[in-house]
């Protein structure tokens, strides 16, 4: 399932993300030289609608087309056929950032099986960095996400943004699994086709490949603002949704991805239920505990809020909330010492 190259395919410089399948056979990693021999890793496409990541290599590999990189890249292409038609992922897929690793009570697939090849050669090579490359759907700031809070990790986000989000659920994915190899971070990058999105993370690329090493003091607290995940919010697939029309269990209001990063107080409404529907949100924690009374409450048909609480991810995409979830609730994080 996995193709492995030395060099660039010809007209991957300028190709767009629909049409990688004629250049690559599927999921690809790409080794290139640099001036340091271990490699910065950089994941794109691992869902196929995200195209940010492809358009910020090409033009971090454009500016060196005939020069050596400052650092040598292993680049690793992810969900080619998913990018061909502009989709998350197709039907019946498996997620391509939920299975970097495995889990005893779910089947291992050719995907695992392909990550954890990917996984075993980067170790090989002494990987000095990992960088996954996304976008989303609602109105979001550009944000770095991370597993664990060690300063490497914190350093090497705070390049990207002063936002940091640490998170432990959803399991599988790829900054958790290279976080076992090197300091790894994912980049939220906002949605794709902004230019803006494509030229914070092609300098933030470039500016990881000049890197010798990473500080060892502590981030700056004025370079921080620290939040961790508390929460995943998703609807069942036994609830219809829709945004503005109420003919549906479940009626998100028209500008419920306006709330993202805002904290919202108790009361706050996300939505109207129909009547007769009982609670159309599944809300778990990190222990998987459902926590769905502990935040929303159905007020009169009305989806309102129960404590103060910060949403990230919201979006008006029917189709991304079905495939992935409505949202992540997040809480303020102490720095850990």
């Amino acid at each position: 399932m996995l193709t492995e190259w030395n060099h660039l395919p010809e007209k991957f410089l300028h190709v767009e993300a629909s049409d990688l399948h004629t250049i690559l056979p599927g999921p690809t990693l790409i080794h290139l030289p640099g001036r340091r021999e271990v490699p910065l890793f950089v994941s794109i496409l691992l869902h196929g609608n995200e195209d940010t990541g492809l358009k910020a290599i090409q033009a971090v590999l454009r500016k060196y087309q005939h020069q050596f990189l400052p650092r040598a890249l292993s680049l690793f292409v992810g969900n080619v056929e998913a990018a061909r038609v502009g989709m998350r992922r197709l039907q019946g897929q498996v997620d391509y950032n939920r299975v970097w690793s495995c889990d005893a009570d779910f089947p291992v697939t050719e995907e695992h099986r392909m990550m954890q090849t990917v996984i075993a050669i980067m170790s090989k090579r002494g990987v000095f960095a990992s960088i996954d490359i996304h976008n989303n759907t609602g109105l979001n700031p550009h944000y770095a996400c991370l597993n664990r809070l060690d300063e490497p990790f914190l350093h090497l986000a705070t390049m990207f943004s002063r936002i940091v989000v640490y998170f432990t659920h959803p399991k599988g994915v790829q900054s958790e699994a290279f976080a076992q190899l090197c300091p790894a971070v994912t980049l939220e990058c906002g949605k794709p086709g902004g230019m803006g999105g494509v030229e914070h993370a092609a300098s933030f690329v470039e500016g990881a490949l000049h890197l010798s090493d990473f500080p060892i003091h502590p981030v700056a607290s004025q370079d921080l603002e620290l939040f961790q995940s508390v929460a995943v919010v998703k609807v069942p697939e036994t609830v219809s949704l829709s945004v503005g029309d109420p003919a549906v269990d479940l009626c998100l209001i028209e500008q419920i991805d306006h709330y993202n990063f805002r904290l919202l107080d108790p009361g706050t409404q996300l939505g109207t239920i129909a009547a007769g529907s009982v609670m159309p949100l599944h809300v778990r924690n990190d222990e998987d505990l459902d926590v769905g009374d502990h935040y929303f409450e159905n007020h009169d048909g009305q989806l309102l809020t129960r404590r103060r609480v910060m949403p990230a991810m919201l979006t008006r995409d029917i189709r991304i909330i079905r495939q992935d979830c409505l949202c992540y609730l997040m809480e303020r994080l102490d720095r850990p010492f």
